[in-house]
């Protein structure tokens, strides 16, 4: 089967795709895939590469490949926002992953909460800017809507420091997303699957010692993070592990997602199960959550890749 695989991207996250990618390429079985190895740069050039790394690429665009299926391995903006499944759409070449209304929504954290509310799915209290109260209760947490791995996140424990976590949101995005905290444990959930089964992965727990979690923010992420650990499996009960699951079984279906994705979300102490966020291209690092939890259940980075890219041949 001939694979593209797109990796890079214009986005702030980058690096985290090439890294993505660099896993991805570890666990691919050469007898299954003859690879094309598609890198975008940061300035926007796409390059038809040797392998998951940047070098003497040459130019290219994707009408000069012959692909059975494509993995784009990017991640936030223009990675997993509906523009590369636009584009891909456009080739008919199908594709891994999440579709383009999917992938718009999940994107953008009010349309997510939105979506997921109206199915009966907990959300946390939110606005935007031009619907911000006269009085918050804080703290809070500002970030910016359409944005992933903590970029631009910040908490907020009073009204003096709104302004200076707004600016830092807009450097990310024009559109600013501001939540009530939610009291409780951070849960995840990689999900694989389309309409039909859904396969999950081992729930991680996040562990924090102080502050928040700030995935890839990390000066050397593959040596930790100086205030968090994911604990897989996670250390909750047998009945909270239950509802966990079947509460991200719903958003997932609920926000048309197809594929793969981790869905996040927080368990409250009183049991409640609150969305947090989906991304519908989670990181394949070495150090990532989404391997990591499908490892937890016996399925290897190569059996994902696998089952993702039979799942997006369904039905062509």
């Amino acid at each position: 089967m001939r694979l593209g695989i797109i990796f890079g991207g214009i986005g702030e996250e980058h690096h985290v795709s090439v890294k993505s990618a660099q896993e991805v390429a570890k666990h691919l079985d050469p007898a299954k895939y003859e690879v094309d190895w598609i890198g975008i740069t940061e300035a926007g050039a796409w390059q038809l590469c040797d392998g998951p790394y940047f070098g003497a690429g040459r130019p290219m665009t994707l009408s000069q490949l012959q692909l059975d299926v494509v993995l784009p391995v990017l991640h936030g903006k223009y990675g997993e926002d509906g523009a590369i499944q636009g584009l891909l759409e456009l080739s008919g070449i199908p594709y891994v992953g999440c579709g383009i209304q999917s992938s718009v929504i999940c994107m953008d954290k009010s349309l997510a909460y939105l979506v997921a509310r109206d199915a009966g799915i907990a959300v946390p209290n939110f606005w935007t800017e031009d619907t911000l109260p006269s009085e918050l209760t804080y703290p809070v947490f500002v970030k910016p809507a359409r944005s992933g791995s903590s970029f631009g996140v910040s908490k907020v424990n009073g009204p003096d420091e709104l302004p200076a976590a707004l600016a830092t949101a807009r450097q990310y995005d024009d559109k600013v997303l501001i939540e009530e905290g939610v009291a409780g444990s951070e849960i995840g959930c990689a999900m694989l699957g389309n309409d039909g089964e859904l396969v999950t992965g081992e729930l991680d727990h996040i562990s924090l010692t102080h502050g928040f979690f700030r995935i890839h923010q990390e000066d050397s992420p593959e040596d930790g993070s100086e205030n968090s650990t994911p604990i897989v499996p996670a250390q909750i009960s047998s009945d909270a592990r239950k509802l966990v699951q079947e509460t991200a079984m719903a958003i997932y279906r609920a926000l048309g997602c197809r594929g793969l994705a981790r869905v996040d979300m927080f368990l409250t102490n009183d049991g409640t199960v609150v969305l947090n966020e989906v991304n519908t291209m989670p990181g394949l690092t070495s150090y990532s959550r989404y391997p990591r939890m499908m490892a937890a259940a016996g399925l290897s980075l190569g059996d994902v890749v696998d089952k993702a890219v039979a799942l997006a041949l369904e039905g062509r």
